[in-house]
């Protein structure tokens, strides 16, 4: 899951004047010199339209890529695999970069389209009844309403639900981890592995889903508080790029999720 490029939030790491090393591992000369500088010009500094902008870019090319993936799946089964291992990668340099790359975050939104489309094709294929139709839907659904809660003031990015979501990420990376082991070493048979357990006869991976997809959605939270923190303070606007690949990577991930509930409600 591209996403867990992944613990890491641009808003852990980005202070409020754009730079990206925290005020705290600075020295005094260094504060001293970065609150002193002159404030950039109003067409260099990130802005919601800009940033909006880069955004529907990026998903534009995912769903040129996404479009490769599906018609590519039933010919060259092995693209979207490949391309899923490529997006893990540059999900992880565009995370751990210090400064946002365009072309990057561009390359990593047609390679995450083209696994994106290929795995979507997958899943329709193997469970029919518009799974996929009804993902887009959902994850929609999840994205508008965070975002509609976030513009109205009702839901905030906090310190201490930050650090349950950083532990939560941690947990959910080790359970997926050790779930991918057992079913590699053929220790479970279930292709789903411990996800395909039941509890009073749910499968835990939809148990699981849920709180997944509530992560997620804070991963929004965190997203749109990045780039209104740095459209206030006026941040360069190649942020606006960070921005961008944040919120795709989080909806991204959230699209997986709900693609793989649905699948597990199927069996």
């Amino acid at each position: 899951m591209a996403k867990f490029a992944f613990s890491r939030n641009p808003a852990f790491a980005t202070n409020a004047q754009g730079g990206v090393v925290a005020a705290q591992n600075m020295s005094a000369q260094q504060l001293d010199e970065l609150y002193n500088r002159p404030a950039a010009p109003e067409s260099e500094v990130m802005t919601v339209e800009d940033t909006l902008a880069k955004t529907v870019g990026a998903f534009a090319l995912l769903l040129v890529g996404a479009a490769v993936g599906w018609l590519s799946a039933p010919l060259i089964p092995f693209l979207w695999i490949g391309a899923a291992l490529v997006g893990l990668v540059l999900g992880l340099v565009n995370s751990f970069k210090r400064e946002p790359s365009a072309p990057l975050i561009l390359l990593y939104a047609a390679v995450e389209g083209v696994f994106v489309g290929g795995i979507s094709w997958w899943y329709e294929s193997t469970f029919g009844g518009g799974i996929v139709i009804q993902a887009v839907i959902a994850s929609l659904v999840v994205v508008g309403i965070t975002l509609a809660l976030f513009a109205s003031g009702k839901i905030r990015a906090s310190k201490r639900a930050t650090k349950i979501f950083l532990i939560a990420i941690v947990g959910y990376i080790a359970f997926s981890l050790v779930n991918f082991i057992l079913v590699a070493t053929g220790v479970l048979t279930d292709p789903y592995g411990l996800r395909g357990a039941t509890i009073a006869g749910i499968p835990l991976g939809i148990i699981l889903g849920v709180f997944v997809v509530i992560m997620a959605a804070y991963s929004l939270v965190l997203d749109f508080d990045f780039i209104q923190r740095g459209v206030n303070n006026k941040a360069p606007r190649k942020y606006g790029w960070t921005g961008a690949f944040g919120i795709m990577a989080t909806v991204i991930w959230l699209y997986l999720e709900i693609l793989r509930m649905l699948a597990l409600s199927r069996r």
